[in-house]
């Protein structure tokens, strides 16, 4: 059910949490719209694929002979994949404008994201079939993602995040130890895990980074791709069963996709940007009558009329590089196969 209320979506969320009903949402960045599945499992409004729960009823073929109630129909073998990026003085112009907020310090951290349009034979469908990534969510007509990124997980009382900040090419010589001690991508994940520890504890105590700066290794169409992120723990109350909306809510939108200080990052980054980012780097999440899991809305590939658009971005200091960011933004356009 598609909700423009999101009180009333947050109620519904605190209600049936209370209840221990499973449920899946989506919300979109901006927060004026979302959607909530009751019965996640047996519905065709949303499909996902989560660590401990898959709804996924579609197996691709590269042919139209359907393999299920649900098929991915494709001409031929051969995918086609091809990137038509924004040219770079154009992302160099917004990079400016924020370089100016930053020596102002007015901010000192933003996440820049872009549009990319993108050629491929294949539908929003068949991308969701062949996906492999941590959490995959499709709602048909509109959007696919593949994120790597957990927004929150809340097991027995204990909320974990995990903010994803700092991404590099893994076939960089050296390029574990390149990311690790660039100084640039220190800050911004010392910013990134110092926003969402305050967050965390407005509703939790005993916060803390459990785990600081790990990498992960991401197989791509393109090309490998190392990922920096960090996790932070929390202590829930007693009753945070039935304050599950209001949790949510409270820590929106995502920290590592905002910037510091957040609200006035948020307005900034609206008026240079130029575009709603809608479902992109907003959150879904599955809640199984017990545990909640969460993702961020990141590697993104949206549907606009006849037209699929990548949406990718990354975190920006004063201390950044142009040409490094735009080529950050350009390498997070890819299929989560190979």
């Amino acid at each position: 059910m598609l909700y423009t209320n999101l009180s009333a979506l947050k109620r519904r969320i605190n209600q049936l949490s209370t209840d221990a009903q499973p449920f899946f949402f989506v919300i979109n960045y901006e927060q004026t719209e979302g959607y909530l599945v009751e019965n996640p499992l047996n519905q065709f409004e949303i499909f996902f694929k989560f660590p401990r729960v898959t709804h996924k009823p579609f197996l691709f073929s590269p042919t139209r002979t359907p393999h299920t109630a649900h098929r991915t129909p494709m001409a031929s073998n051969e995918i086609i994949f091809n990137v038509i990026p924004s040219k770079f003085e154009t992302y160099k112009s917004k990079f400016d404008r924020l370089q100016e907020y930053f020596k102002s310090q007015e901010i000192s951290l933003a996440n820049l994201t872009e549009r990319t349009e993108i050629e491929t034979n294949l539908s929003l469908e068949s991308i969701f079939a062949l996906s492999e990534s941590l959490y995959q969510i499709y709602i048909p007509n509109k959007f696919v993602c593949f994120s790597p990124e957990r927004f929150v997980k809340i097991t027995d009382g204990i909320i974990f995040a995990n903010p994803m900040k700092g991404t590099i090419d893994a076939n960089i010589p050296n390029a574990e130890q390149i990311i690790l001690e660039d100084q640039k991508e220190i800050d911004e994940h010392n910013r990134t895990v110092s926003l969402l520890s305050e967050e965390l504890s407005v509703i939790a105590k005993n916060v803390h980074t459990a785990r600081f700066r790990y990498i992960d290794r991401l197989k791509t169409n393109r090309k490998d791709l190392l990922q920096v992120s960090s996790e932070i723990i929390g202590e829930l109350p007693p009753d945070y069963t039935q304050h599950l909306g209001d949790i949510i809510f409270s820590l929106l939108p995502a920290g590592s996709i905002t910037g510091t200080p957040k609200q006035k990052a948020l307005e900034i980054l609206h008026k240079i940007e130029g575009i709603e980012r809608n479902y992109y780097c907003g959150i879904a999440g599955y809640f199984d009558g017990k545990e909640l899991d969460s993702a961020v809305l990141i590697r993104f590939i949206e549907q606009d009329s006849n037209k699929l658009y990548f949406r990718s971005g990354g975190g920006t200091t004063i201390n950044s590089i142009c040409e490094k960011e735009y080529q950050e933004v350009l390498n997070k356009v890819y299929l989560p196969f190979i």
